[in-house]
């Protein structure tokens, strides 16, 4: 299986170049040449496979230039040894709520406690194999924007990978003061973390302009290093979160709350740059019986808007929420869905890109609307309506939830509302611990919340009030010191990439 470009179909790479190289020349993503096919028979014998077997039946379909022994030596060492809880990276908690029930899949049970972990603790044996395959010896310099649990993911991933060096841009003022301290005490030599004085998009706009930036790809080429990337726009990234789509499913066929072929699940995915609701997306395009993607947005509602009009417009006040991840209001991902939607039209996705670079919006086709009418459901709510989400379900659900699972908790009902779907089983994505976000859980919860403290005195109090254990990666960043305190401006981010690579230039 080849790869393409989302932007020049005339681009084909190999699987390994696709996840060694991150993103075409021209700018596009790379997305698979065709999808590989999951029958019922294939799902029957899955239920019956561990996460890790799961992974590796999927993985294989995509990594044409992996052998089995790779694939399996590479998830064995996301997976297994104690990085998540119990060796358990997806499990499921049922919530019934009224005569709504869903299934809670719960990914934050890895070392930095959010979901970014399920496929940041694979990407780097997946690069570095990759790296190989094309017979680099080059240095991978990995570039990252984040809004705030991709950045720690992917420093705890690749931190002392030999080969690699790891550089993370952060919005200053738009992550939680958990995820900040997550990032900047992280340790490893390989790493550097910077925040930037702007929003997620200005963080995620100036790291790819420094992917296709000449002059900065030239200095690199001078000192055997060359660029990819953690965020989402690599393929290696999207890839395994397929997977656990899949395993929550046969999770489910395996404890008979599936009992039939093509029994359909809906899939509530709180969204923000469109990768994690993608892969529900090419899951059910590969055999899973979905029947609806339900898109849930904080008050950074581009997504909701676009699904329901069939218009991407940008030019909108930003808002920073208490569900920060998703505080995002150009989703990179999208571009990979309409290619696939246009039947692989690169010349029509770039004409969209090119408007969204230039005017900050583009309008789809009825054709496109349609499509997007019938597979995803979209809806969004405030801050305010995701505190009375978390004190909702914590009062009469005894569940703790952070504030993003609020989000696609809320949009959830709403959607429930508004179609009367309580029967279809729904698997709600949980993409972070609540002690991630302790002040604005805390906040929800408790009657006795102050606004003043410490953030680890309110992630105390909130453990002593819910009777929730603290995580111990969060647990031990209390006497972790700080390394990281560096600040620039978005057009200085080029300067800090090359301080990182050790290269001594002024751009």
């Amino acid at each position: 299986m080849n790869y393409k470009s989302t932007r020049d179909s005339s681009v084909s790479v190999s699987p390994a170049q696709a996840i060694a190289q991150g993103i075409s020349g021209e700018g596009g993503l790379f997305v698979p040449e065709n999808l590989p096919h999951f029958s019922y028979s294939d799902l029957l014998e899955l239920q019956h496979c561990s996460y890790t077997e799961r992974a590796v039946r999927i993985l294989k379909t995509f990594l044409s230039d992996f052998t089995s022994e790779e694939i399996t030596e590479c998830v064995t060492a996301a997976y297994t040894g104690g990085r998540f809880d119990r060796d358990m990276p997806a499990p499921m908690s049922y919530l019934q709520n009224g005569k709504i029930s869903m299934y809670l899949l719960e990914l934050w049970h890895g070392p930095t406690c959010a979901f970014k972990d399920m496929a940041l603790q694979l990407l780097p044996h997946l690069l570095t194999k990759s790296l190989k395959k094309i017979h680099s010896s080059k240095t991978a310099l990995i570039l990252v924007a984040t809004s705030g649990d991709t950045g720690k993911a992917a420093l705890e991933g690749f931190k002392d990978v030999d080969g690699t060096r790891i550089q993370v841009f952060y919005p200053e003022n738009g992550v939680s003061p958990m995820q900040k301290r997550q990032m900047n005490t992280q340790e490893g030599n390989n790493v550097a973390v910077c925040a930037i004085e702007g929003n997620f998009d200005d963080a995620q706009t100036g790291v790819k302009k420094i992917f296709t930036d000449p002059e900065i790809n030239c200095l690199l080429e001078q000192n055997n290093i060359m660029f990819s990337s953690a965020n989402s726009i690599n393929w290696g990234r999207l890839l395994p979160q397929i997977v656990y789509y899949f395993s929550a499913y046969c999770d489910l066929m395996a404890n008979g709350k599936i009992d039939h072929e093509g029994e359909k699940v809906n899939i509530v995915v709180p969204t923000g740059n469109f990768g994690n609701i993608l892969a529900a997306y090419y899951a059910g395009k590969m055999g899973l019986p979905v029947k609806k993607l339900i898109c849930a947005s904080n008050a950074n509602n581009v997504l909701t808007d676009f699904l329901n009009t069939g218009v991407y417009n940008r030019n909108r006040d930003f808002h920073t929420t208490i569900s920060p991840s998703m505080d995002i209001l150009v989703s990179s991902n999208l571009e990979r869905l309409l290619y696939d939607l246009t039947g692989n039209d690169s010349v029509r996705v770039a004409k969209w890109m090119k408007e969204l670079a230039s005017a900050g919006k583009y309008q789809v086709g009825e054709d496109i609307l349609n499509q997007l009418h019938r597979i995803f459901y979209a809806g969004f709510c405030d801050d305010a309506a995701t505190r009375e989400t978390i004190k909702q379900v914590y009062h009469s659900e005894n569940y703790l939830c952070d504030t993003h699972t609020a989000v696609a908790l809320n949009v959830y009902h709403q959607y429930v509302e508004m179609t009367d779907d309580a029967e279809t089983p729904a698997i709600v994505v949980s993409t972070a611990s609540p002690y991630k976000f302790a002040d604005s859980v805390l906040s929800a919860v408790s009657d006795s919340y102050r606004a003043d403290g410490s953030e680890f005195e309110k992630i105390h109090e909130l453990s002593a009030a819910t009777g929730t254990p603290v995580p111990a990666p969060i647990a031990e960043l209390e006497s972790k010191k700080v390394r990281f305190n560096d600040i620039c401006s978005k057009d200085k981010m080029g300067e800090a990439v090359l301080k990182t690579a050790g290269i001594q230039y002024t751009v």
